[in-house]
């Protein structure tokens, strides 16, 4: 398993409810904190990694030994935003290197099943609240570049063109499956 590269299909497909709670689904929980821990991330949606399913691994301090901060989102939810609009710095493991301001709500209620498939409910603000807004738009097939200021959109054109390129490149020599599609 590999965290995908914009501007990989699998990263604008929305993502299906997750039914059932298996061995298959701990595993691949398992497989995404790896990967996010790899690359230094604070969360990862399925999507990523060409899984078509509605789950979501954070960390909000973004370190593996601090168990406490790490969640499991199953099927997660938006409830309720708040506190106001703020325009903050933010990066994505699917566009290493490329960070660009984004406006967000300061804070967010959002519900979730754990890999025990029971109901929680969380509410937070400032980063934890921007994680949560950036991981739940990857599962609707949304992405950070989409909601860039626009400025930072701007900024950010030639970068978000060398990932289209370097998409290409790999296709044509064969190193990316042409019709690879995300995984349910």
């Amino acid at each position: 398993m590999e965290i995908v590269n914009y501007p990989h299909p699998a990263l604008r497909t929305p993502a299906q409810p997750v039914t059932s709670i298996d061995g298959d689904l701990q595993r691949l929980v398992g497989q995404m904190l790896e990967q996010m821990y790899k690359r230094e991330g604070l969360g990862l949606a399925a999507p990523q990694v060409a899984e078509g399913r509605r789950v979501i691994v954070m960390n909000f301090a973004g370190d593996p030994e601090q168990k406490d901060q790490e969640f499991v989102a199953i099927n997660p939810v938006i409830v309720e935003t708040g506190g106001g609009i703020l325009e903050e710095r933010e990066g994505c493991l699917s566009f290493p290197g490329l960070f660009g301001k984004v406006k967000r709500s300061k804070s967010v209620r959002v519900q979730a099943y754990n890999l025990k498939g029971e109901l929680y409910e969380m509410t937070c603000e400032e980063l934890p609240a921007r994680v949560w807004q950036h991981e739940i738009d990857h599962l609707d097939g949304k992405l950070f570049i989409d909601k860039m200021v626009m400025l930072s959109r701007l900024n950010s054109k030639k970068q978000v063109q060398a990932f289209i390129d370097e998409y290409q490149e790999l296709l044509a020599k064969g190193k990316i499956d042409p019709i690879m599609q995300p995984k349910y």
